[in-house]
């Protein structure tokens, strides 16, 4: 067993199953809703970009490939400055909703190289241009292009050509929970001398000017080479560092008299000191003088060579040490990451290609390192003031003031740390499956948490995510906990009953409020609104165009057929092991074939084009097919159980009542969803009749449709031919194709179902297709692609769209990676980039560039699970 591996089984003792120190510093707390004060609810222009290194937080803090304590009291991160730039690089920079042409978007390039579970070992890149970092043109020539042009990246604004920047590795290794070696890399890629200031900057979460009562914290010298951290609740805590050319202290402090006119500062001492004396040289005698405070940096100025590197070696640790770098400074991290290769080796498999093991290890570090640490208490936020902004009655009846009990402050895993730091429940159910080949126990712990009663609505709902807690996710939990349940089983060969148990009782009451809530009519015909596919449907699903016009959707229908047969599955999973829960299976069973009949025999079915539409229904009872070819008539197939005859005679009450009601409904003429083969040690649940997903099938697999080079496309590439429109009312509106990025801005110019391919929406159809083929095996075979004449069962299907999604991500040693733009190619065939990957949002349906979030590594991490999924047919 690793080390990696002890330290696993000995952290399932600890509270919140969670290292006390770990990546959890947000890389953009600017912006974000929880920092919002104002009337109107724009969060992008209440705190912007410019705010940032000036304004003290509400509810977090930001850094560079930073680290913090689990309640984020102190900080440590890197600042840089390259001579030219108008302010330091503390955080990552990126463009708000309303100035991306496409929507929020981070401009910079930053990759995780590495991460364990319990942060023992970590590193970081960040690539800083030599010349100004050129926020301005970001800016203006993404404001200059339309929704019909690309967007424009850092790589084109040309600062990276012939290699001028810096490659800045950040490298955390543990010598114990408390103790923490850091090393900084700093390497000059260009051809020329180039100069370069660093600042690895220790500060404390200002909490103390929002509550007065509270002891402040202080970092105050003890040397020329070690400054000594207090705080009341973390303890002491020494940054040791090398000998440098300065020593700063300043206080986390907003700049009042910079940002609003006619406001005064309590102290000349304030956030941004450290940008006015490093770059202006204003201020810093003083900071010189200053001898404590509660933010500090060594400053360590360089001229580097081309092809340099100068390392500066640090350690935060909870003891005093006289001699921190007794044993060498890259002792501890020679030590961690030989462990760290341990540990993955037990993981990854062996025989898979240096390229494959690449993508995987790449994969879980930016899971890992995007777990982070959230605050947000929402009763407090609407009843109080930062400070700048005073309490509005506006406030108050705006944006999530239904959710006043959600009072989170956790480590959270983060769909990314910069475009979502913040968590959303259906993300998290996919980075809970992603995660838990390397840590079930916090896959675990994750899904349980987004249940709890700070978390969870007291009628049930479940928070989706900070803009509006009250929007509807799709309700993936009891999936999502089935499979980590499943990987640890595979993997340990030890089922954890008990967790199942746990989510269990509280998916209860979320399963009861969707009954409730989203089922108006009572007939198992359920709706929701965007359901988390944003602008997938003509309209904003949110808001029906016509008061006259009822939206029932098939994939809400879908969702909670899918929802019913994993409650079945969970509790019956249980019940091998503890009986009174079979009653429970029959009642998601009985659940689960109302809602089936209803999808199959309330007009969801077109028999005409063999397809699931979401239908519009007037209150007199015409109904209109919405008929748009899309993964809301998919998502049908997301509904399928295989049961064994051998764990059905374990659950004798369970068959009883199953075959009682499938007589009886077959007496009656009514609908049933299951199947069963003569001799076969199986039975089947499916939402979709054999007949019906033959046709599904041929739509999904035929490529002028859904199935693209890359995987299974969101909209049928059958509407850029053939645009779909509708008149409601008095209103017309048209989708097409867009197989890149969205022309809509339903819901932000960066949200897009239209076309493009999403690995969360692959992963749920090959899950789903893999076991329509456990049960058929080779008696259902179909043809692979659509009209080649080859046919292969369902497995094999399932097989081959996994190899294609795995290709957006594996290196052709002549093109790149299919997710590069071609015009960011020659950037990444250089030796220092070719093997850093990026997971972004969703891929263009035609050439899989990657679109959208740059850096989400959250549920697109879902690669390295369909990588161990086929292993054996990749080397």
């Amino acid at each position: 067993m690793s080390p990696e591996e002890q330290r696993l089984i000995a952290n399932q003792d600890i509270n919140y199953y969670m290292e006390e120190w770990g990546p959890y510093l947000s890389e953009r707390q600017w912006g974000t809703v929880r920092e919002d004060f104002s009337e109107n609810g724009d969060a992008w222009n209440y705190f912007p970009f410019s705010h940032a290194h000036k304004r003290v937080y509400r509810w977090g803090e930001d850094g560079l490939g930073g680290l913090t304590d689990i309640f984020e009291n102190l900080c440590f991160s890197v600042a840089l400055w390259n001579g030219k730039d108008p302010i330091l690089k503390e955080r990552l920079f990126g463009l708000g909703n309303s100035e991306g042409n496409h929507g929020e978007d981070v401009k910079e390039l930053y990759y995780y190289l590495d991460n364990v579970p319990s942060h023992y070992y970590m590193q970081f890149l960040y690539k800083y241009p030599q010349a100004a970092f050129p926020y301005t043109q970001l800016v203006e020539e993404n404001a200059r292009r339309s929704t019909l042009d690309k967007e424009f990246e850092i790589l084109d604004t040309g600062v990276f050509d012939d290699n001028k920047y810096f490659d800045v590795q950040i490298t955390y290794a543990k010598y114990s929970k408390r103790d923490i070696g850091i090393k900084i890399e700093i390497t000059n890629r260009g051809r020329s001398t180039a100069p370069l200031t660093v600042l690895p900057t220790l500060w404390f979460y200002n909490r103390w000017c929002y509550n007065k009562s509270m002891p402040r914290p202080e970092i105050r010298e003890i040397n020329a080479q070690c400054v000594q951290a207090d705080h009341y609740k973390l303890g002491r805590y020494y940054l040791y560092f090398q000998k440098s050319e300065d020593r700063l202290f300043t206080e986390n402090e907003t700049n009042f008299a910079e940002i609003y006119e006619g406001r005064e500062n309590e102290s000349e001492f304030t956030k941004d000191a450290f940008h006015k004396a490093i770059i202006q040289k204003i201020g810093l005698d003083k900071l010189r003088e200053k001898k404590s405070g509660t933010k500090f940096s060594p400053v360590y100025q360089y001229k580097i060579a081309p092809g340099g590197t100068r390392t500066i070696h640090l350690r935060l640790a909870d003891t005093f040490l006289e001699n921190p770098f007794e044993k060498g400074s890259e002792y501890i991290f020679n030590l961690r990451k030989a462990e760290a290769d341990a540990f993955y080796k037990t993981i990854i498999p062996a025989h898979l290609s240096d390229d494959l093991k690449n993508i995987q290890r790449q994969a879980y570090a930016g899971l890992l390192w995007s777990k982070q640490y959230y605050h947000f208490d929402i009763e407090r936020w609407l009843s109080t003031s930062d400070g700048i902004a005073p309490v509005s009655e506006e406030r108050k009846l705006g944006r999530n003031h239904e959710w006043v009990h959600l009072k989170n402050q956790n480590v959270i895993l983060m769909p990314d740390k910069w475009e979502y730091p913040w968590y959303a429940a259906w993300d998290l159910a996919f980075q809970c499956i992603a995660v838990a080949r390397v840590d079930a126990a916090l896959a675990k712990n994750q899904l349980v948490l987004i249940m709890r009663e700070w978390y969870m609505k007291p009628d049930g709902q479940l928070p989706a995510y900070e803009w509006s807690f009250g929007d509807v996710n799709p309700p993936l939990q009891a999936w999502s906990a089935l499979e980590v349940y499943q990987i640890e089983k595979r993997n340990t060969g030890t089922g954890d009953i008990s967790f199942l148990k746990r989510v269990f009782q509280k998916l209860i009451i979320n399963f009861t409020w969707w009954i409730n809530r989203k089922d108006p009519n009572g007939n198992n015909i359920f709706e929701g609104g965007f359901l988390g596919l944003d602008n997938i449907g003509v309209f904003n699903r949110n808001h029906t165009p016509s008061g006259n016009m009822r939206l029932e959707q098939a994939d809400g229908t879908s969702w909670m057929g899918m929802y019913a047969l994993n409650m079945m599955d969970i509790a019956l999973e249980i019940a091998l092991n503890d009986s009174s829960f079979e009653d429970m299976g029959t009642k998601f069973f009985e659940h689960f074939v109302l809602i089936a009949e209803a999808l199959n025999e309330m007009g969801m079915w077109n028999e005409e084009d063999k397809f699931y539409y979401d239908t519009l229904a007037e209150k007199g009872g015409n109904t209109l097919h919405l008929r748009i070819q899309s993964i809301v008539g998919l998502t049908t197939m997301f509904a399928v159980s295989v049961i064994s005859r051998t764990a059905l005679k374990k659950l004798a009450d369970f068959n009883k009542r199953i075959n009682w009601f499938e007589n009886y409904r077959k007496i009656n003429g009514r609908f049933w969803p299951n199947e069963e083969k003569a001799e076969s040690e199986r039975i089947l649940l499916s939402l979709v009749p054999k007949d019906r997903l033959i046709a599904l099938l041929s739509r999904i697999l035929n490529e002028d449709e859904f199935l693209s080079e890359v995987g299974i496309r969101a909209l049928s590439k059958y509407h850029k031919a053939n645009p779909y429109s509708v008149n409601i009312g008095e209103e017309h509106f048209e989708i097409s194709y867009d197989p890149g990025d969205s022309v809509s801005d339903f819901f932000g110019g960066n949200s897009n179902w239209r076309g493009p391919v999403w690995i969360p929406i692959n992963y749920l159809l090959i899950k789903s297709i893999r076991k329509y083929g456990k049960f058929y095996e080779d008696s259902l075979q179909v043809e692979y692609p659509t009209g080649s004449g080859d046919y292969l069962n369902l497995e094999k299907i399932a097989d081959e769209i996994s190899l294609r999604v795995i290709g957006i991500f594996t290196l052709d040693q002549e093109n790149g990676r299919k997710y590069i733009d071609p015009a960011h190619a020659e950037f990444y065939k250089r030796p220092e980039n070719r093997n850093l990957m990026q997971f972004f949002e969703y891929f263009h349906g035609d050439s899989g560039r990657g679109l959208g979030a740059s850096h989400q590594t959250g549920w697109t991490a879902l690669v390295a699970e369909l990588i161990d999924q086929v292993k054996d047919r990749l080397g």
